[in-house]
């Protein structure tokens, strides 16, 4: 059995007393990849050091977390394209519009996302889009944005309806499920049986979204089959099947041998 965390933050200093005890327990729960969103120019470098540390283990995106993008944000655009040219990224991410806590940079927020959506074409990447509190806008954008073609990428930790699930599987994205699944009052088991199995990835977006039975305690990739278990509960499905299907879905579109 193996998994993939497709969206942990393991290069944040919330890991940094212990981040190579936090990679051994992933390894040791059959998580054998991490994968890692940026955040913004300032957090490649930790990243990137993460990614020669773990070598063929730890894989590195890159991007501009929406809730980063301020009056400079062209200046973190800037580095990050300069990045793309010389190393080697598996999607640009994480993107998108974040209206939860501020809506004061929506304007700037779309057209960072705009712009790296186009990097994403440019450099045939998936797209890992973050999408708290703004699927309509991002909707209107993605739509806007569609040039005949399927979109790669995820919906990063999603928690829509699952009308809104069927939508943006069908412009080409998969679900991203992590620990909110776990979650009492979470409304993603209507979303999790209306859907296939191979149009769900798993990720942890650690060190937040911490699954039951560690809520309220720092994440970690090592809680992967937390919510693996809960996919399969959800479907009525074993655990190793879950397993086995959204690891695929994640090598296939992250081109993970």
């Amino acid at each position: 059995m193996e998994f993939i965390d497709t969206h942990a933050h393991l290069f944040l200093p919330e890991f940094d007393e212990d981040r190579s005890l936090v990679v051994e327990r992933a390894i040791d729960k059959r998580i054998s990849r991490i994968l890692l969103p940026n955040i913004d120019k300032d957090s490649i470098e930790p990243m990137l050091a993460l990614c020669k540390a773990y070598p063929d283990y730890c894989y590195p995106m890159i991007g501009l977390h929406p809730t980063s993008v301020k009056d400079d944000f062209s200046d973190h655009l800037f580095e990050i394209e300069k990045y793309l040219t010389s190393h080697i990224f598996v999607a640009i991410g994480e993107v998108g519009i974040d209206l939860y806590w501020d809506k004061t940079y929506l304007p700037q927020q779309c057209e960072a996302f705009i712009y790296q959506i186009e990097l994403a074409r440019k450099h045939s990447l998936p797209l890992i889009i973050h999408s708290r509190d703004s699927f309509i806008e991002i909707l209107e954008i993605l739509h806007k944005q569609h040039d005949g073609k399927p979109y790669s990428g995820i919906f990063h930790s999603f928690s829509g309806s699952k009308e809104q699930a069927k939508e943006i599987i069908d412009l080409g994205f998969k679900i991203g499920i992590n620990g909110v699944v776990t979650f009492k009052n979470t409304t993603l088991g209507e979303v999790i049986r209306e859907i296939s199995l191979e149009d769900i990835v798993l990720e942890t977006d650690a060190p937040y979204l911490t699954p039951v039975p560690y809520r309220g305690k720092r994440n970690e990739s090592a809680y992967i089959p937390y919510i693996a278990g809960k996919v399969a509960e959800m479907k009525g499905i074993t655990i190793e099947e879950v397993a086995q299907v959204t690891t695929l879905v994640a090598k296939k579109m992250f081109k993970l041998t």
